[in-house]
């Protein structure tokens, strides 16, 4: 299977995914802890059905020293004993986020005060800057139909 289009042929892609790949590594950067951000962003890639990127972000994930385990419950994280509490905090606040259309109700003060409990404002706007992206680049990954599997941990960084 091949991508629909190659985006950096394009000059107009070419500019704006440049800046968009720069945007996700200063959100590398953020103060948010990376274990959360990569959790967060397979997540969100999961429920999108964003094949590329649930095999980018679970192999950047044990690379960096995630459990099998952690990366095979994250989709059922509510029942999962396995998350720090900030953790499902951040989890939750990702598929609420991301779920906005399918009647989840978006990210209520209930949901937001759980997070904000565990992160500091900083933390918080990475946090939500992250489930953007990722929801962002999920779309760009569906519509071109990028192929998955071939990913190296670290290929893009």
């Amino acid at each position: 299977m091949n991508a629909r289009l190659d985006y950096f042929a394009s000059p107009t892609a070419g500019k704006v995914l440049k800046h968009f790949i720069s945007a996700g590594r200063a959100l590398k950067e953020s103060p948010l802890p990376s274990a959360t951000q990569e959790l967060v962003a397979l997540r969100v890639s999961q429920i999108n059905g964003c094949a590329l990127c649930v095999d980018m972000h679970t192999k950047d994930a044990a690379a960096a020293g995630e459990t099998p385990v952690r990366l095979a419950l994250v989709a059922a994280w509510r029942e999962a004993t396995v998350y720090t509490e900030a953790e499902r905090a951040a989890l939750e606040l990702a598929e609420r986020g991301t779920r906005v259309a399918d009647g989840a109700g978006g990210v209520d003060d209930e949901v937001w005060a759980r997070a904000a409990k565990h992160y500091d404002e900083e933390q918080l706007a990475a946090l939500v800057l992250l489930v953007s992206f990722m929801n962002t680049a999920n779309r760009l990954n569906i519509i071109n139909r990028q192929p998955a599997g071939d990913y190296v941990a670290g290929q893009f960084h």
